[in-house]
């Protein structure tokens, strides 16, 4: 008798230990495989994928929806739906396999990525293992969670450290970090490849048409302007980009900064 109340006890605690590990952390998904285990039954436990309309087919109760459900919530439905057969019946739910535990990085700033969660993974464990670089705007980056932002910025945590600001990532959420403007000047418009192009101290106009593939087909060179923010406040600078090409005038060669639009027009013909 003592024996048996033992053996009890012990998977009882194995029943804890084994759903509370995940519980409010993970949810299962399709394709997941879970091992289900009813003390005393071994005709009853099961090994199996979660199929994609979220469902298991456990014996002797038939189908049970399991997707979006944590490991211990799995645990205490089975519980539930096992008392017609099993009295007081033991259920250990363990995942074997995780198919539906990632989040998705994304953005201009660092290289898109699905990236599987290792168990608990927070914000600052995942920013540490993609090391966003210096042209990646943390300040403007920001967590997605069920169509809500549940964490914008992430200069604090990554560059400073305060862990205040840290959270624990669900599968599904999405990682979204952008490029910094100050980084880059762009250049759009009738050109042959708009792009932005990395700021460096000096470069001029020209150069970044150039760069851009120069002016397109229809451009209306002499209507270029630079769209530029000054302490808030939004300037535009008139080039004469014909000029510049073909006349060799130089006073039109403006020196960019950071963060500045460059704007080629097309004409009207």
């Amino acid at each position: 008798m003592k024996r048996a109340f033992v053996t009890i006890m012990f998977f009882l605690a194995m029943a804890v230990i084994t759903t509370s590990a995940f519980a409010g952390e993970y949810r299962l998904g399709a394709g997941d495989a879970v091992a289900i285990n009813v003390w005393g039954e071994p005709d009853l436990n099961i090994q199996a994928a979660i199929r994609p309309d979220g469902v298991i087919t456990m014996p002797g109760v038939g189908e049970v929806a399991a997707a979006e459900k944590t490991p211990n919530e799995l645990q205490k439905e089975l519980v539930d739906k096992l008392k017609t057969l099993v009295r007081n019946p033991i259920v250990t739910v363990t995942v074997l396999a995780f198919r539906n535990n990632s989040v998705v990085v994304h953005g201009q700033g660092v290289e898109p990525k699905v990236v599987p969660l290792d168990g608990r993974t927070t914000l600052l464990q995942l920013l540490s293992s993609i090391a966003p670089g210096n042209m990646a705007d943390l300040k403007g980056a920001y967590v997605m969670r069920d169509d809500k932002k549940v964490v914008e910025g992430f200069e604090e945590l990554f560059l400073r450290g305060e862990t205040s600001r840290d959270i624990v990532l669900e599968p599904g959420d999405r990682i979204f970090i952008p490029y910094r403007e100050d980084r880059f000047v762009f250049v759009l418009g009738a050109v042959q490849a708009p792009q932005a192009i990395p700021f460096y101290e000096g470069v001029t106009i020209l150069e970044a048409i150039l760069q851009a593939g120069g002016f397109g087909k229809y451009a209306d060179e002499n209507d270029t302007v630079i769209i530029r923010k000054v302490a808030g406040k939004t300037s535009t600078i008139k080039v004469k980009g014909e000029d510049l090409i073909k006349r060799g005038d130089l006073e039109q060669n403006v020196n960019l900064v950071a963060g500045d639009y460059v704007i080629v027009r097309e004409g009207l013909f």
